[in-house]
Formats: structure tokens, C-alpha cells, sequence
């Protein structure tokens, strides 16, 4: 199922930095970011579960938030693009 998984963490404080670059680099391992702050995730249930977990234990959940859209596995008629930086379809093999 595809999940996009938004994020926005409070950088007033190092800590704050911190635990941003730490959900950006969690986010990396389980899908393309497509924006600053979104990525697109190809996951499974079990998968969907240890990524929800991981980046709940970075955020502050005082001054931060997390944002989880199950797109599920017809996805491909939710999303349009529009501009520049188009996306690959992560369940393509990649060919270099």
C-alpha cells in the first residue's frame, strides 16, 4: 500500500534541528521524499507499523506532528503531479 507520510517539527531549538534531520533520515529508508517535508512510502503492514513507531519516538509531540495518508494499494488514480520534480513509481524496478 502506498503512505504518505508528512511531517512538521519545530527547529526553534537545536534539539528541535535535531530531531528533524533524524525523521528525514528515517523517512528516506522506506520511501522518495517528494517534497521537503512528505514522502511517498510503498509499505507493508508490518513495515507500516515499524515506521509509525521509529518517528513517534524522535518527534515531540508537544511541538511536533506526524501525518500518515493511507493511500492504499489503488493509488495511482489519487495522484496527479503538476511541475517540476515528477516522482518515480517505487514499485517499478529501477534501471541505472
Amino acid at each position: 500500500m502506498l503512505v504518505l507520510i508528512t511531517y512538521d517539527v519545530n527547529t526553534e531549538t537545536e534539539a528541535g534541528k535535531r530531531r528533524l534531520r533524524k525523521v528525514a533520515k528515517q523517512c528516506v529508508n522506506y520511501g522518495q521524499r517528494v517534497q521537503n517535508s512528505v514522502f511517498e512510502c510503498q509499505l507493508d503492514a508490518v513495515k507500516y507499523r515499524q515506521v509509525k513507531d521509529v518517528l513517534e519516538k524522535i518527534i515531540d509531540k508537544e511541538v511536533d506532528s506526524l501525518r500518515f495518508y493511507n493511500l492504499g494499494n489503488n493509488y495511482k488514480t489519487k495522484i496527479e503531479h503538476i511541475g517540476a520534480k515528477a516522482g518515480y513509481d517505487v514499485t517499478e524496478p529501477l534501471i541505472f
